[in-house]
């Protein structure tokens, strides 16, 4: 049999087939943009027919309607990053969340520790070969395909063809759902003054010839408006968005430095806007591999100068990031981040940088700062104390490795919010019985 009598053969609708889901079974969803809605709507439809189905992904963009209260019996959530989608919950009972570093989950899939029996997934239209895309979404979902017993694509016109590793066979799928959805977008945040201080402070600490993670937000583009200047840049990051595109185009990002994959930005996954999409289609000089090559922190640790970028929700005045949970309550997840800070300690000329605003303000004005005395109770360390290189806020860097615990918290609080100085100096003469 042919490829395009095997594709043909094995079309069929959304509802028949998430209909041969089974009771019990562990279903993964595609990462991020690669979400396929058609799949993921037609199954919460088919509710009242499943039992006991429980649901895996990291991040999430479309809403997490099998989580709604009322479907407990039907499906339970059990994702490896937490957004807004589905922080309720978790914190209610209807899900739990499990802690995994990013460039584990595929390692974790393949020995079985992760549960995955079926893959749900967003492809593009098969080429002349018989092969399909998933696009902007490689990371841990290529494994679950290969993993899974049944995997359903919605084949999605709308699915750029990647380069690097995305593609599979018709052959590797079960089930093909002809439906088209436009990808969803994520237009670029506006930049404050706090997050154009971060950023240059960041931009000082990147030298010519590095190469660099970024992620997305204010602040990833906030340090890219003050890397114009810079020469030969390379990417090797988790995921790319937006804001990479100006520094490719000028020439400041050309990959030439790189000392793994030379002259091509090498990503897990796209998330940004239609801009972003349609460079990546085709485009030999973006290639998407999966996770656990991409942040594998071996893989990282091989990349001369690599320069990695992070947030925090908290750093305490010993230097211990909690980058995902307020207290016992599960906001994010760990993600890559350690991924990123081990590889580039390990690399040579490698830094690694904590980069956040020095408050948090909240909807009722009232500012809270993110340099604390102590993590709040039931917080998890993301990073450790022992991990951390630099920590920056819009008021200047600290630095953190080979620094004594004294002058740690002395760094740490002189970055701080103004108003939160005298609180953490308080704390710093009760711990270390000396006046700052």
């Amino acid at each position: 049999m042919g490829w395009k009598e095997y594709y043909e053969g094995h079309k069929m609708s959304a509802a028949e087939a998430v209909g041969r889901i089974e009771n019990g079974s562990h279903v993964v969803l595609a990462h991020c943009v690669g979400e396929p809605p058609a799949l993921i709507g037609a199954m919460v439809e088919n509710a009242d027919s499943y039992e006991g189905v429980v649901i895996h992904h990291m991040v999430r963009i479309g809403p997490v309607d099998y989580a709604t209260p009322g479907l407990e019996r039907h499906f339970r959530i059990e994702p490896w990053f937490s957004g807004a989608n589905a922080r309720a919950a978790i914190a209610e009972g209807r899900g739990d969340f499990a802690p995994v570093f990013f460039h584990e989950v595929p390692i974790l899939i393949r020995a079985g520790r992760l549960g995955c029996d079926v893959c749900l997934v967003s492809v593009s239209p098969p080429d002349g070969s018989g092969y399909v895309s998933t696009g902007v979404s490689v990371d841990y979902t290529h494994q679950a395909i290969r993993t899974a017993r049944y995997v359903v694509a919605q084949v999605n016109p709308r699915m750029p063809r990647t380069m690097g590793g995305s593609f599979l066979h018709v052959t590797d799928i079960d089930a093909f759902v002809e439906a088209e959805s436009e990808l969803p977008e994520i237009a670029p945040p506006k930049i404050t003054e706090v997050e154009s201080a971060i950023g240059e402070h960041c931009a000082d600490l990147i030298d010519d010839g590095s190469t660099l993670q970024l992620g997305i937000g204010a602040i990833p583009d906030a340090v890219m408006l003050f890397l114009k200047n810079k020469k030969d840049l390379g990417i090797h990051s988790e995921m790319i968005a937006d804001g990479t595109l100006e520094l490719y185009n000028s020439g400041v990002i050309n990959n030439s430095m790189k000392s793994e994959n030379k002259g091509r930005m090498t990503v897990t996954f796209l998330m940004g806007t239609r801009a972003l999409y349609d460079f990546a289609h085709d485009n030999p000089a973006v290639e998407v591999r999966p996770v656990d090559y991409v942040n594998h922190p071996i893989t990282v640790s091989r990349q001369h100068k690599m320069v990695c970028i992070n947030s925090a929700m908290q750093v305490d005045l010993m230097g211990q990031v909690n980058a995902e949970a307020i207290g016992f309550r599960q906001f994010s997840g760990v993600g890559g981040q350690v991924d990123f800070v081990r590889g580039a300690a390990m690399a040579d000329g490698g830094k690694s940088v904590i980069a956040m605003p020095s408050v948090t303000v909240k909807k009722d004005g009232v500012t809270i700062s993110k340099i604390v005395p102590l993590l709040d109770t039931g917080a998890p360390v993301t990073t450790s104390r022992c991990d951390v290189d630099y920590v920056v806020t819009e008021y200047g860097i600290a630095e953190m490795k080979g620094k004594s615990l004294r002058q740690r918290a002395k760094n740490l609080i002189q970055i701080a919010h103004p108003g939160s100085r005298d609180e953490l100096k308080d704390e710093f003469e009760k711990r270390f019985n000396e006046k700052l």
